[in-house]
């Protein structure tokens, strides 16, 4: 069954109930309008960085020897980064958003500076629309906070069975959180290899301070994980080092005790026992000799594994709000006031002719 619109009595039927289209029109431009106007104002601060390159593995020969004398390196070797693609996991922890909760930032109107947290439960004003929902969709929830109380007033920590402890979140903390994972955005470009953090703000200023902070406390976190396998790793070799220096000091010790004893004793028994203190000096000092160099090596490396970024778009403060689009919204909102007006206008006609059709 094949439909046909007829355009000219489409044009018609519109033209005739014009008045009904402009009246919604003008009742969904005003509705834009005041969404437009009464919206909270947004600005977007971002930082582009890139990850640094990975460190060096143990050197081959360093290993081969290693293993002669018993001791298994490899399972340090390798990459010592965390993965970019990683980092939202890091950026969405509640350790990692409780710290941006607690920075002070600095907004217009106030002399010192205040915490993310304090802003937005004792100074930030939802706005109009703001204070619509919170009284409309979210009344509901009020009345039951009122009825409930606040019990945990600040955040803490549970102890459970076996010494574990577990921290818990306050209810306005668990808001601030989730409004801050809203805030906070990480873009990967795994293409070229670069990621972009970015921060919505009220405040041009607050959004460049929290980006940058953020950016810090986020290369803070992959620091500490790339430091942290550094220094298991140079705390490993340190340990190895201490042990084969004592097990060289030791057959030094016993070849030059040897030796001085012997000095003037040609016995075939005497140059075999001779022979085996100085094999086993010799592998000793090669071992001992070689894990000095790792150890000086590892000092460095620990050293070098920071900065962890390299910044290739530093953040600035952003002069144009990124929120609200104010001619997009005014557009959208008159484009469906046309839509529901000509909808109207076409009702009245299309239950009339659904009507006769019921009756044939």
């Amino acid at each position: 069954m094949e439909y046909k619109i007829d355009l000219l009595a489409f044009a018609k039927t519109t033209w005739a109930g014009r008045k009904i289209v402009i009246k919604y029109i003008l009742i969904f431009m005003a509705i834009g309008l005041f969404i437009a106007i009464f919206s909270k104002k947004e600005y977007t601060a971002s930082v582009t960085i890139v990850p640094a390159t990975e460190g060096k593995s143990i050197s081959g020969n360093l290993s081969g020897l290693a293993a002669m004398a018993g001791v298994n390196l490899g399972g340090l070797s390798g990459k010592s980064g965390i993965s970019p693609t990683l980092y939202p996991q890091v950026t969405s922890s509640i350790s990692f958003q409780k710290e941006l909760l607690l920075l002070p930032l600095t907004f217009e109107g106030h002399n010192s500076a205040i915490t993310y947290k304090d802003y937005y439960m004792n100074y930030s004003s939802p706005g109009v629309l703001g204070y619509l929902k919170k009284y409309t969709i979210g009344l509901p929830r009020l009345i039951l906070k009122k009825i409930k109380g606040n019990p945990n007033a600040n955040s803490t920590v549970i102890s459970v069975k076996g010494g574990l402890q577990i921290e818990s979140l306050t209810e306005d903390e668990n808001i601030l959180l989730k409004q801050l994972s809203s805030q906070l955005k990480l873009d990967i470009n795994a293409k070229d290899g670069y990621i972009k953090l970015s921060m919505k703000m009220p405040e041009p200023l607050a959004a460049a301070e929290m980006t940058q902070k953020a950016q810090l406390s986020l290369q803070k976190y992959i620091i500490n994980f790339k430091v942290q396998k550094s220094v298991e790793k140079l705390k490993f070799i340190n340990e190895r080092f201490i042990e084969k220096e004592k097990k060289f000091k030791f057959s030094q010790k016993q070849l030059a005790r040897f030796q001085d004893q012997n000095q003037f004793v040609n016995s075939a028994q005497a140059k075999t026992k001779l022979m085996g203190l100085q094999t086993d000096f010799n592998l000793a000092y090669d071992v001992y000799s070689e894990l000095a160099k790792e150890l000086e090596s590892q000092k460095i490396q620990v050293k070098e594994d920071t900065p962890v970024f390299t910044i290739i778009k530093p953040v600035s403060i952003p002069f144009e709000r990124s929120k609200p689009k104010r001619i997009i919204i005014l557009f959208i909102w008159t484009f469906l006031g046309i839509i529901i007006g000509v909808g109207m206008v076409f009702r009245k006609p299309f239950f009339y002719s659904l009507k006769e059709k019921w009756n044939k």
